[in-house]
This record gives C-alpha cells, structure tokens and sequence, in this order.
C-alpha cells in the first residue's frame, strides 16, 4: 500500500516547515507520526507521513483545524481584553505578554495543539518573523478561515496537494511562505499600499508555525537561515535537529536562505541547496 503522500517544494523553506507541522500535528492527534522527504523517484518531491491506524494522517489534520477553536493564552493576572477565549497559562512562555503576540490554542473537543514558537522566552531564538501591529490571533484566524474555505471548495485536493492551493492573503501573515514574499523593490512598488493581495498557501503559513513549536532553523549569521531534509522516516523527536541541519545518520540534503527585511517584519525566501 502506497504510504500517504503530499508534493513539496523542498526549496521552499515554508513548505518544509509546514512538513514539519504536519508531522508534530498528527503525532500529538494520532499517535507514533514518522515523517520523510522523499527527492529520489526522479520527480518532484514528496513528503511521507505515517501515524497510528489506517487513515491519511494529513487529511486528520487538516480536518482538525476546520473544527478547531482559537484561543490566546496569557499569564496570570493579564488584565487585556482580548477577542478571542483567552486561557490562563500557569507556564507562560515569555517575560512578558505582548497584547499583539499571545501564544495560541487550536482546540477541538479533548485535544489542543498549541502555537507559541514567537513567545519563546528560552535561550532558543524565537524565530518570530511578523512585527508593528499585525496580531498573532488576528493572522491564525485568517489562515484557519483561509483553509476552511479550501476544505469545503476544494477538499480532494487539499488532502492530495494542499501547499499547492493558494489564496490571496492580506497584508497579515506569518511570513514563511516566499510566495507571497515581496519587498517594495522586488515588486516595483507596494501592494499593500494599493489593496492588491498576493497568493500564498494558508496551509504552510499555520502549519509552519506549528512546525516551529519544538524545533528550529539554524539561523548561523545574520539573517542567514540553514535547514534540512531527511530521507529516512523519523518521528518528531528525531526531526527536530534534523530540522535543523544538524548531520544525523541518515540520508539528508542541507539548504540555506536569505530573511529579507520589509519594514519591520522578516520574509523568508527561496533557498538554495548547499553542497555537503
């Protein structure tokens, strides 16, 4: 039986961080996730993800973020009011809580997956890629009404191919996919300051900041970012570093891209393959 399977861009470091995300989801929803790139069928790229029981672990993610709640988290004796349902979070990540960057809940019935990689308060870098006023609650809600919207249009393909079906995305965004990447120049001008949209995937914006919820790219200078790609399956303890670019003792191949600056946010761009 063939294993369950989605194209990916392997140069597309969103697209390998939402792999990434696909594994954590489905390991904390299904239970024992291995998850591998596989470059060598002459094709295109693919990701293999396996978990427990016989059905399409990508197709019980994404159908858990169309039934899943928003909720912030915050420390005790936050005082905002806030929109969405906010959650007393007795192990609060950061220092402090930024009104504009509480970690979040994706809830649905007894399980919860959380997102708070940009709250990092360890010596990890938190890899927070979106700033000024955009709202982390604000840009998830967008991307999980993003993806419902798919699912409900669109669901075969999302399952089979759901980092190819793009949408337009405002202003607000995670920022991980280079599709949607733009700087003034790059561009000629700006959209944002004439209302135009710029397709990208709301697939690999959540589910690559999902991805980045125990693991991260190595960012080695200044703003220069490497990760890599396995080829044999591993569970997410074992992905983590290999996330990283960290050599383990199987089959990898190691990128590195440029985060650009557009105002005060970061944007990840297309990678370029290193030779080890």
């Amino acid at each position: 039986m063939a294993k369950p399977s989605i194209p990916v861009d392997i140069f597309n470091p969103g697209q390998v961080l939402a792999c990434m995300g696909f594994l954590e989801a489905a390991d904390v929803l299904l239970g024992e996730a291995v998850g591998r790139f596989e470059w060598s069928n002459g094709g295109e790229p693919l990701f293999e993800l396996q978990a427990h029981g016989c059905g399409n672990p990508f197709e019980a993610v994404l159908d858990f973020l169309t039934k899943a709640e928003l909720q912030q988290l915050a420390p005790a004796g936050y005082q905002e009011q806030e929109e969405y349902e906010l959650l007393e979070c007795k192990t609060f990540p950061a220092r402090e809580a930024d009104p504009r960057a509480l970690p979040l809940r994706l809830a649905h019935e007894n399980i919860h997956i959380d997102l708070t990689h940009w709250c990092d308060g360890s010596g990890r870098n938190p890899f927070k890629l979106f700033a000024g006023q955009q709202r982390s609650d604000v840009i998830a809600q967008e991307m999980l009404d993003a993806i419902r919207g798919l699912w409900q249009n669109k669901r075969a393909t999302a399952v089979s191919n759901p980092f190819g079906l793009t949408v337009p995305l405002g202003g607000s965004s995670f920022k991980f996919d280079p599709r949607k990447s733009w700087t003034g120049i790059d561009a000629g001008y700006s959209p944002d300051e004439q209302s135009h949209d710029v397709e990208a995937s709301p697939v690999v914006e959540l589910l690559a900041a999902l991805g980045l919820e125990h693991a991260r790219p190595d960012e080695f200078e200044t703003r220069q970012v490497r990760y890599g790609v396995w080829g044999t399956p591993l569970p997410p303890l074992l992905a983590r570093p290999a996330l990283a670019g960290i050599p383990i003792v199987v089959p990898m191949r190691v990128f590195r891209f440029t985060l650009e600056l557009a105002g005060k946010n970061k944007i990840v761009t297309f990678a370029q393959e290193e030779i080890i």
